[in-house]
């Protein structure tokens, strides 16, 4: 259910500060956009990955569906957090059908949950198994009350959810389209939404490493609201559009929490450096909503000591300048990564 891709399937992706649609079409030349909206939610909607206002979910997956008169009803969603499991198990040498057969009992020793509450799903990896009688497969499991809860929601809003992916493999899915691929180079893909921060570090079209923290935009709006004395909904308008008077103060206040989150990225990623023969990071592509938090980049790459660049999920995607506002899509183009993979996986059958 997770890795799996299908036809003609409509981006839905529902995060924590809003929610995005995307829709494309096959040509002969590569991707042509041809519905795309986002719509803001109210805080707490989502909290921790979890929906807590299924109504405002609804609403606004319908709100999205009626003002860009998207006649799509099939679409393709995505999840992340402490719910969903993704490891790379090494398992013997087996046949698909074997491989399937035996994948529950050989995931039991990997999940933290009851095996019965998760739905499974894996993946064999093109990377060679150190032990030659050995092969490495992507197994992942998600908790099976979180994906009915979006399922639900998706429903109620009369709408058909056919694929549930992961964030970070959408992320993926999205770069791999939109760059080229580097035969050998490992590259560190790292998503900062609203609440959650995925990184996936890949290698060769395999993922070799995820993780998701809790971290993300709300942080900084919830450190301006509090220093500032503002709403939330204030404090995301100075997160957006500047401080004003108190310009200094709020990058002080930006810069220590890019700070923070780069701490934290660069102790995942060196993480991985000591744990895989896989070697070094040659780059990470930083994408999501705070990618656009003046200065982010630039402290990522300092902290880490890695080449960063923001990646743009519309750098391969023909966009018609006559029927969307081109500034607009360059604005909001960091935080289109997971949706954009969305509507992209639907029409690689890999």
């Amino acid at each position: 259910m997770f890795l799996s891709r299908s036809k003609s399937l409509l981006g839905l992706d529902i995060g924590s500060g809003s929610i995005k649609v995307l829709e494309l079409k096959m040509t002969k030349t590569g991707y042509q956009l041809i519905n795309f909206g986002i719509e803001s939610i109210p805080p707490e909607t989502i909290v921790d990955s979890t929906i807590m206002n299924h109504p405002a979910v609804v609403n606004a997956i319908k709100s999205l569906m009626d003002n860009n008169q998207i006649k799509s009803n099939d679409v393709t969603t995505s999840i992340s957090g402490h719910s969903v499991i993704i490891r790379k198990i090494t398992l013997p040498q087996m046949t698909d059908e074997e491989v399937a057969a035996n994948i529950k009992w050989e995931a039991e020793q990997y999940i933290p949950f009851d095996i019965n509450e998760v739905n499974i799903d894996y993946q064999r990896l093109e990377t060679e198994a150190e032990d030659q009688g050995s092969q490495d497969v992507l197994l992942v499991a998600v908790k099976k009350d979180m994906v009915n809860d979006y399922v639900a929601v998706i429903n109620e809003a009369q709408l058909n959810p056919l694929v549930v992916d992961i964030d970070a493999f959408a992320v993926q899915n999205m770069y791999e389209v939109n760059y080229e691929v580097q035969r050998g180079k490992v590259i560190a893909l790292v998503n900062i939404g609203a609440s959650v921060i995925n990184i996936n570090i890949v290698q060769n079209g395999n993922s070799l490493f995820t993780r998701d923290m809790a971290l993300g935009g709300n942080n900084y709006t919830d450190e301006i609201q509090k220093q500032f004395g503002v709403s939330y909904e204030e404090a995301e308008q100075i997160k957006i559009k500047g401080g004003g008077d108190r310009k200094e103060e709020l990058d002080s206040i930006l810069d220590n929490l890019s700070s923070a989150i780069a701490l934290e990225t660069q102790r995942s990623l060196d993480f991985f450096i000591a744990t895989s023969s896989a070697g070094h990071i040659a780059k990470i592509f930083l994408c999501g909503g705070c990618a656009k938090v003046s200065r982010l980049p630039e402290i990522l790459e300092n902290q880490t000591g890695i080449p960063v660049e923001v990646a743009n999920p519309f750098n391969n995607i023909e966009v018609n300048p006559n029927k969307f506002d081109m500034d607009y899509i360059h604005e909001v183009a960091p935080s289109c990564a997971v949706v954009m993979g969305l509507a992209l996986r639907r029409m690689d059958d890999k």
